[in-house]
């Protein structure tokens, strides 16, 4: 997600050839979450253009296509996915994980079918599975047992934290609306990998998003310090400060382990003024 109404023209230049519109987002964060080729296999020239735009530390979690994912289960898909692996082959140097989120449906029953899929994916990539499913939160035999799959492949597991969105009622159309499709289940905070991905939900008041982080300030400043290479997105249900937002996070993180770099210096949304 890199083309959010919201920021066009306020936070992004606008407006912007397709060609420009990555690079634009690459001046305020240095990863995104490729969602758009959940909902569509982009063309070979598009992966080619998107990997123009960005630089060479840039980090691209890019999510396979639901095809794969929702509708074959992981199971006889083989095809979407060489399909889908040769079209996204220009962003190779760029993706930092390809990112596998699993339906609430995918649970331990399914774990056979994970393991297989695991194995026959390409060991070019690093791998990140998001499950939804309560059991694998809740009952410890079924977490240890999505541990061993994960660590056969050396995959991480994502967990999405929406501990802080259902602390309370939603209170506009934007949570209300995230209110019925985010997934409710109790937040994780164990890396697998050097390369932990967190995804986290807050509130559109941001002093709500900031109080509910706090945790993940602590956690990924203790992870750094471990040597390992973390990634945090910040959501929240509107997403119109989600750039804003992750700077500050990123900022927080840094107050507590200075040798963190500084993100890059935002380009402007508009042309400076002559007068």
């Amino acid at each position: 997600m890199w083309t959010h109404p919201s920021w066009q023209g306020r936070l992004l230049p606008h407006p912007l050839p397709p060609g420009e519109r990555l690079r634009a987002y690459a001046s305020w964060c240095n990863a995104v979450e490729g969602n758009t080729t959940f909902y569509a296999t982009p063309s070979r020239s598009t992966s080619e253009s998107w990997a123009a735009q960005l630089p060479p530390d840039f980090r691209f979690l890019v999510k396979l296509p639901k095809t794969v994912t929702h509708e074959r289960r992981l199971a006889d898909c083989d095809e979407d996915l060489r399909s889908f692996l040769s079209a996204v082959e220009p962003l190779e140097a760029r993706t930092h994980a390809l990112w596998v989120q699993l339906p609430g449906s995918f649970g331990p029953t399914d774990l056979g079918v994970l393991a297989a899929f695991l194995r026959r994916l390409p060991r070019t990539y690093r791998y990140a599975v998001e499950v939804r499913h309560r059991a694998f939160f809740e009952d410890p035999r079924c977490e240890r047992a999505l541990e061993r799959v994960l660590a056969g492949a050396g995959a991480e597991w994502v967990p999405f934290d929406t501990v802080e969105f259902f602390r309370s009622r939603p209170t506009s159309d934007a949570e209300r609306d995230a209110w019925t499709k985010k997934p409710r289940v109790p937040r994780r905070s164990t890396a697998l990998t050097d390369h932990p991905v967190i995804r986290y939900l807050g509130r559109d008041d941001t002093d709500e998003t900031v109080a509910g982080w706090r945790f993940w300030v602590g956690r990924i400043a203790e992870w750094l310090r471990e040597g390992r290479s973390p990634t945090f997105f910040v959501h929240t249900p509107d997403n119109a400060e989600a750039l804003t937002l992750a700077r500050r996070f990123h900022d927080e993180v840094r107050e507590r382990v200075p040798e963190v770099a500084p993100l890059p210096e935002p380009e402007p949304a508009s042309p400076p003024a002559l007068f």
